[in-house]
């Protein structure tokens, strides 16, 4: 802290320590500066704004439907689809809809869904068990295994 001098000063001061007159606060009276090495400080205030955006992805939930006559073909190209995402860190919701007469097997979904958690135990842990929602559609919640 050197306190109030003049201008010519404060820059014969940073030029004989190599480095730069930065002025830090120019509404304050008198206005404030600072020694520094002004392109050093320029690179660590862009540095640290590079690193909190993309260290920020956020998770997504993704999901799936399936239905109770799906074929087990495509419910493992679905697994697949859903082990890409718990990859990537994301959560992956499953959906089982009962339409009509699938109402009556309401088992067969939950086979369906108990046969995708032993699939992908290796990559996922349950969040929300297989449980009926709103009548027609059995849910689960997969979130990745850190």
């Amino acid at each position: 802290m050197l306190g109030t001098m003049p201008t010519a000063a404060a820059r014969q001061l940073a030029t004989e320590a190599g480095l730069d007159l930065v002025e830090v606060a120019p509404d304050a009276r008198p206005p404030v500066c600072r020694i520094m090495d002004h392109g050093k400080s320029q690179y660590n205030r862009k540095k640290k704004q590079s690193d909190g955006s993309s260290k920020a992805r956020r998770s997504q939930l993704k999901q799936i439907r399936l239905r109770a006559k799906t074929d087990d073909h495509d419910v493992d190209f679905k697994v697949r689809q859903a082990e890409t995402f718990l990859l990537r860190k994301d959560k992956v919701k499953i959906n089982v809809t009962f339409r009509g007469r699938e109402n009556a097997h309401h088992e067969r979904g939950r086979e369906m869904l108990q046969a995708i958690i032993e699939t992908l135990k290796d990559v996922a842990t349950v969040e929300k068990f297989p449980s009926m929602e709103s009548g027609r559609i059995m849910t689960m919640i997969l979130t990745p295994k850190h």
